[in-house]
């Protein structure tokens, strides 16, 4: 079967985070020759813990993956709500044998850059992927069956087809959807990674705790076998930075939790220095793909990170994208239309829930009574019919 319809050109990834080299290494499984385009000086991965749900698992299998994201990951033994004023628990949910025989993969945490190190090796390991750096796209031209992809630099590359895996400020989207910028949440996000003898003893747990207050939450769990702390801080604020790793101001972060629990407290006083990043995302779209072009990840579906779900989707669309071209090798407009129409409506829908579950967590007044009334009746089992659609699928 030919693969290469169009000579032997590429196709091009644009983008080196997790999203773009889990669809380079698919792409290069199913036998396509891939060239990875980073804008970047290096392939890596900015930011701390990231959360990995059994439908990751699914992906990360197909990949051939699975067992070396899990050797650096950790397995906590439950995720649990607290709320963040009176200290209570709000509901448990068990993470044990009950919920592997439930969704027949694991739940686990790991760091971000462990994740991406994981893909970074299995593509370096291929001979049908060339990865590149100081390549940042401009612009690119449909020619029907090839792109021509000009560089800032001003150097032209042609490919097969290309795949926009640039983020949430895709200039790959600008094209091909045409939406204009995200949409900012008025939420922002403080993340900050401890060493495990950082944490005072009485505060460490082996579980996933999310703290839910008023306009904001709180959430900690180990990382890298237990070695590391992760700590995520949001909360409602009109300050806008473009961007995802700016430094945090730590007063704004404790006048916004004033009031709330001495261990919240506590654990946010550890932290001297804060990396922030604004949440926005956009709008469910039906159509992410226009001729040899398509996006993937969150230049075609961003969402809140309420869910835990962005990287997980990403590397989910990166299976389905070369499971579709390689039914059609031959007419990729095609398989990029089969995969987007396989994926809008999960995507979609997590992206819609991903802004509920954020009114859940920083619900307050009677809005918070009713969360916690509402949750603290489920049980494990009620918990997880909860979230079959998102962990039982891919």
């Amino acid at each position: 079967m030919n693969r290469n319809g169009s000579g032997d050109l590429p196709i091009l990834v644009a983008g080196g985070g997790i999203g773009g080299l889990a669809a380079a290494h698919a792409l290069a499984l199913q036998g396509f020759p891939v060239r990875a385009l980073e804008q970047a000086g290096e392939f890596r991965e900015v930011g701390a813990g990231i959360q990995l749900g059994p439908n990751v698992f699914r992906a990360l299998n197909r990949l051939g993956l699975k067992d070396a994201v899990l050797a650096d990951a950790w397995r906590p033994g439950a995720q649990e709500m607290r709320c963040a004023l009176s200290g209570k628990t709000i509901t448990r949910i068990p993470l044990d044998e009950v919920f592997f025989a439930r969704f027949e993969e694991p739940y686990a945490v790991t760091h971000r850059a462990d994740l991406h190190g994981v893909l970074l090796a299995a593509c370096e390991r291929s001979n049908l992927i060339t990865l590149e750096t100081h390549r940042r796209v401009a612009s690119f031209a449909d020619r029907t069956d090839r792109v021509t992809v000009q560089l800032q630099s001003g150097e032209e590359i042609e490919g097969r087809a290309l795949i926009g895996c640039d983020g949430l400020w895709s200039t790959i989207r600008a094209r091909v959807v045409g939406d204009g910028d995200p949409i900012v949440s008025g939420h922002i996000a403080y993340r900050a990674v401890l060493r495990r003898e950082q944490v005072p003893a009485d505060l460490w747990s082996p579980d996933v705790i999310l703290w839910a207050g008023p306009r904001t939450h709180f959430v900690h769990y180990p990382l890298r076998r237990g070695t590391l702390f992760n700590l995520v801080a949001v909360f409602h604020s009109d300050r806008y930075v473009e961007g995802w790793n700016s430094e945090g101001d730590p007063a704004e972060l404790m006048a916004r939790f004033a009031g709330e629990r001495p261990e919240v407290l506590r654990l946010l006083e550890c932290i001297e220095t804060w990396r922030m990043w604004v949440l926005c995302d956009r709008e469910p779209v039906k159509h992410w793909s226009k001729g040899c072009v398509t996006l993937l990840g969150d230049a075609a579906h961003p969402m809140l990170q309420y869910l835990a779900q962005g990287a997980n989707t990403a590397i989910e669309d990166a299976v389905r994208l070369a499971d579709e071209a390689a039914k059609r090798p031959d007419d990729l407009p095609a398989a990029f239309r089969a995969y987007e129409e396989a994926r809008y409506l999960r995507t979609g829908r997590l992206q819609i829930m991903s802004r509920v579950y954020g009114e859940f967590y920083h619900a307050r007044g009677v809005a918070a009574e009713l969360r916690d009334q509402m949750l603290s009746s489920r049980t494990p089992q009620d918990a997880y019919d909860g979230v079959a659609w998102l962990y039982g699928g891919m």
